[in-house]
C-alpha cells in the first residue's frame, strides 16, 4: 500500500506530504488547481522520463518520495526482481531526484536504472487514466487479465504449461551441446586424451611443490649452508657453557638470592650443549646426495609446467583433469547420448504441444466468459450499447505461456466496428473499460495500488453513482486512489483530500490537504453548487455523504 508521497520543489508544488490511508482515497479541486502536477509526479516515481523544466522557478532540483508499506508476499516478489534491494519491517521507499544535469533513481537506497524502476514500481502501484503509463496498453496485458482470471477459477494448466516448457528448454539446451561437427570431435578426443595421459602419469598431489621446492632450496644452497653452520659449531665450541654454573654454584653458598640466575646458567648450559650436538648431528648426516638434487629438480620442473598449463595450482590441475575426464566420457558416447537426448526432446516438444493446446481450448472458453462479465460492467458505466471481446492468434514459437497472443476489441457506440482497445483515444474511456475490468478481477490483482484519473470523464447521474459503487467494490480488496470532479464519486472517499492552488508572496503554490468531515462536506457542497456554498447545497451534500456510509 501506498503510505506516502512526499513531492518537494516541482513545478508549482514547494512541498507536499499526502498521507494516504487503505480504501478509497479521493482527491478533488478546481480544474487548473495542480491535480495533473500530483500524478505527474507519481509518474515520475514510476520511470517517466524527467524533464529539468519540471524543477520549481528557483530551485536546483526537485524531489518526489512515494513510501510503502508491504506484505511478505510482494517482499518477496521485490526481491525476486532486484537481489540486491534490502527491506526492513516491510518498508520500501521510492526516491526520485531531478536536477539540471542528472536525475538520481533510488529505492529504498539502492541506486537503479530507470528499467529497473519501472519493473519495481510496477509490482506495487498501477496508474489508469494516461496512456503513457498504462496498463492497458502493454504488450501481453490482455493475456494477463485472461489467465488472471482462469486461474481464479481453479485452473492449473497454465502452471502446467510452464513446467512443461521449462522441462522443453533443458532438454533443448543440453541437445546444443551435441552440435560437433565429426572432424572436431575426433580432433577433441584425440587431444584430450594426450592432455589426460599427461596429467595422469604426473600423478600430481595437492601441495607437493611448495614441499619440493623448499627441499629443492636446501640442495641448492648446500655450500652456503654447510659454511654457515661450521662457524656456529666453532663459536659454541669455543664457549665456557660450565664456568657460569661452576661460579654461581659457590656464589650461592655466599648468597641464597642468586638462586635464580644459577638456575638461568643451568638451562644456558643445557641449551648451549643441545644446540651444540644439533648442528654437529646435522653436518655428519648432511651429505650431498647429487642423484637426489636431479630427481627432484626433474619432478618440480614436470609439477611447474603442468601448473602453468592447467591453471597455476595442482588443485586447479587435479580438477581440470577431473573435468577432462568428463569431457572424454562425453565424446566417447556422443552419438548414443546425442540420440537419447533428441528422443527426450521430441517427447517434451510434444507434450509441450499439447498442454499449450489444452491450455488453448481452456483460454478460449473462459474468454467467453469474462467478455460477458466485462461487457456487463461496462454497460452499467455508462457504454449503452457495447460490445467487447478477446481476439486469438497463434505464436509461431511456443513460450512458457503457450501458444496464444490475445488483443482486446472493442465497439463503443452503435454501428461502429470492433476495433483494438489500444486504439480508444479518451483517457477517460479506457479508464472506465480498466474499471470494469478490474472489477470483475478484484479479487485475484496482485498489484496493491491503484490510481484513476479521468474515469468520470463525461458521465453523471446514475452512471456517476454506479462508478462510485465500482470502485468501493476494488477498494474492499485495493488501495484507490482517485481524482474526480464528481460530487456522487467522492462522497463515498474513505479519505478526502482537496488540491487547491493559492499565490503567496507573488508566488503560485499548489498545495494538498486532508480533509476532516465537516470540510470535507464543502468541498461536495462546492462540487454540487460552484463557489457559493448555500445551505441547500451543503444539506444535499451531508445527504450524499450519510447515503454513502449507510451503504458501506
Amino acid at each position: 500500500m501506498l503510505d506516502r508521497l512526499m513531492v518537494k520543489d516541482l513545478a508549482l508544488i514547494e512541498k507536499s506530504v499526502v498521507e494516504f490511508g487503505p480504501g478509497l482515497n479521493i482527491l478533488t479541486g478546481e480544474t487548473g488547481a495542480g491535480k495533473s502536477i500530483l500524478l505527474g509526479s507519481i509518474q515520475l516515481a514510476l520511470g517517466q522520463k524527467a524533464n529539468k523544466d519540471m524543477i520549481r522557478h528557483g530551485s536546483e532540483q526537485a524531489l518526489i518520495e512515494l513510501s510503502f508499506s508491504l506484505g511478505e508476499e510482494k517482499e518477496a516478489e521485490l526481491k525476486e526482481l532486484e537481489e540486491d534491494l534490502e527491506i526492513e519491517e516491510g518498508s520500501l521507499i521510492i526516491r526520485r531526484k531531478i536536477s539540471e544535469k542528472k536525475s538520481e533513481n533510488r529505492v529504498n537506497d539502492l541506486s537503479v536504472t530507470l528499467a529497473k524502476l519501472r519493473e519495481i514500481s510496477g509490482e506495487l502501484l498501477d496508474l489508469h487514466g494516461q496512456h503513457e503509463h498504462h496498463s492497458l496498453l502493454k504488450e501481453g496485458a490482455h493475456l494477463a487479465i485472461l489467465d488472471s482470471f482462469m486461474t481464479r477459477r481453479g485452473g492449473r494448466i497454465l502452471s502446467e504449461v510452464k513446467e512443461a516448457y521449462e522441462n522443453y528448454r533443458e532438454k533443448k539446451k543440453k541437445l546444443e551441446a551435441y552440435s560437433l561437427p565429426e572432424e572436431e570431435r575426433k580432433r577433441e578426443l584425440d587431444f584430450l586424451q594426450f592432455e589426460l595421459e599427461e596429467l595422469s602419469s604426473a600423478n600430481l598431489k595437492p601441495g607437493e611443490e611448495e614441499q619440493l621446492s623448499k627441499d629443492y632450496a636446501v640442495y641448492e644452497n648446500r655450500d652456503r649452508l654447510k659454511s654457515l653452520l661450521l662457524r656456529v659449531q666453532e663459536e659454541l665450541a669455543d664457549r665456557d657453557f660450565h664456568g657460569p654454573v661452576k661460579n654461581l654454584e659457590e656464589a650461592v653458598t655466599f648468597d641464597e638470592s642468586l638462586k635464580n640466575v644459577l638456575d638461568t646458567a643451568y638451562e644456558l648450559e643445557a641449551v648451549g650443549e643441545d644446540c651444540l650436538r644439533a648442528v654437529e648431528h646435522y653436518l655428519d648426516h648432511s651429505e650431498m646426495d647429487e642423484e637426489k638434487f636431479f630427481l627432484l629438480g626433474e619432478r618440480l620442473d614436470t609439477i611447474r609446467s603442468l601448473m602453468m598449463k592447467y591453471g597455476g595450482t595442482e588443485e586447479k590441475a587435479l580438477e581440470a583433469l577431473s573435468k577432462k575426464e568428463e569431457r572424454l566420457r562425453f565424446l566417447t558416447d556422443y552419438e548414443k547420448e546425442k540420440a537419447l537426448m533428441e528422443e527426450a526432446l521430441a517427447r517434451s516438444e510434444e507434450e509441450l504441444r499439447e498442454k499449450a493446446e489444452k491450455l488453448s481450448l481452456e483460454r478460449q472458453k473462459t474468454a467467453k466468459e469474462l467478455e460477458e462479465r466485462i461487457q456487463q460492467e461496462m454497460q452499467e458505466l455508462g457504454f449503452l450499447d457495447t460490445r467487447f471481446t478477446f481476439r486469438f492468434e497463434k505464436k509461431k514459437e511456443i513460450s512458457e505461456k503457450g501458444l496464444d497472443e490475445v488483443e482486446s476489441y472493442v465497439s463503443l457506440n452503435p454501428g461502429e466496428p470492433l476495433r483494438p482497445l489500444r486504439e480508444v483515444g479518451s483517457g477517460g474511456e479506457l479508464s472506465r473499460i480498466m474499471l470494469s475490468i478490474k472489477t470483475v478481477l478484484a479479487d485475484t490483482d496482485a498489484i496493491p495500488t491503484l490510481i484513476f484519473d479521468e474515469i468520470d470523464t463525461g458521465i453523471s447521474g446514475r452512471t456517476a453513482e454506479k462508478v462510485g459503487e465500482k470502485l468501493e467494490k476494488i477498494a474492499k480488496n485495493h488501495q484507490v486512489i482517485l481524482i474526480t470532479h464528481l460530487p456522487q464519486i467522492a462522497a463515498k472517499a474513505d479519505r478526502h483530500f482537496l488540491i487547491e492552488k493559492n499565490v503567496q508572496e507573488g508566488k503560485t503554490k499548489t498545495e494538498i490537504h486532508t480533509l476532516n468531515e465537516e470540510a470535507s462536506v464543502k468541498e461536495l457542497a462546492r462540487l454540487l453548487g460552484g463557489e457559493e456554498l448555500t445551505e441547500a447545497a451543503l444539506q444535499n451534500a451531508r445527504s450524499l455523504k450519510a447515503k454513502a456510509k449507510e451503504k458501506k
